[in-house]
C-alpha cells in the first residue's frame, strides 16, 4: 500500500475574533520565543560531537521541524481566515458562535459552542461548524429537533437553549 492520501477537504475559513487573536499570539510566540530557544539548544547539541549518536541533537532537530511546520501552517492559514464578531440578527437561531443546549431522547443534556475548525477545544466544549452535529444544528431554532448519525446509531436531540454570550 502506498503512502499517498487524498487531500483533506477544505475547512471553513470562519473564526471568532478571540480565536484569531489566539492564533496570532501562537505564531508570534513560536517565531520570536520558542524557535530561537530550540535553535540555541540544537546548536549546543551539534557542538557536542558525533551527531549520529547524539539523542539531544536528534530530538531538537525534530522539535525544530515541528515548530517550522506549525509556523508555515499558521502563516498560510491566518490570512485566509474571516473573523466573525457580531451575533446574528435572530438570536434564537443557531449560527456560528452560538452556545447551544440540547436534550436527548434519553434526557441527556449536552452543551457546546459552534466555532471554526481552528478553535476546536474539547475541554471547553467547542465543536467545529464542519462537524456533523453542527451541520445539523445550523439554522435551527429553539424547540427544533435534529437527528444526528453517530457510530452508535442515529440520535435525536431537541434544541433547548441558544445563546451568543458565555
Amino acid at each position: 500500500m502506498g503512502r499517498w492520501r487524498p487531500p483533506q477537504p477544505k475547512s471553513s475559513p470562519y473564526i471568532t475574533a478571540k480565536g484569531l487573536q489566539a492564533l496570532k499570539a501562537e505564531l508570534d510566540h513560536l517565531w520570536t520565543k520558542r524557535r530561537p530557544e530550540v535553535v540555541r539548544a540544537l546548536s549546543a547539541a551539534a557542538a557536542e560531537g558525533d551527531r549520529s549518536e547524539n539523542a539531544e541533537y536528534q530530538y531538537r532537530k525534530r522539535e525544530l521541524a515541528g515548530i517550522d511546520r506549525r509556523v508555515r501552517y499558521l502563516q498560510k492559514r491566518i490570512p485566509d481566515l474571516k473573523p466573525v464578531g457580531e451575533p446574528p440578527s435572530d438570536p434564537n437561531k443557531v449560527f456560528f458562535g452560538a452556545f447551544v443546549g440540547l436534550e436527548g431522547d434519553d434526557g441527556e443534556m449536552l452543551t457546546f459552542r459552534i466555532v471554526g475548525p481552528d478553535e476546536i477545544d474539547p475541554d471547553k466544549q467547542y465543536i467545529s461548524m464542519d462537524s456533523p452535529m453542527a451541520k445539523q444544528l445550523l439554522g435551527k431554532s429553539l424547540d427544533d429537533e435534529v437527528a444526528v448519525k453517530t457510530p452508535e446509531g442515529e440520535r435525536h436531540w431537541c434544541v433547548v437553549e441558544v445563546s451568543y454570550e458565555a
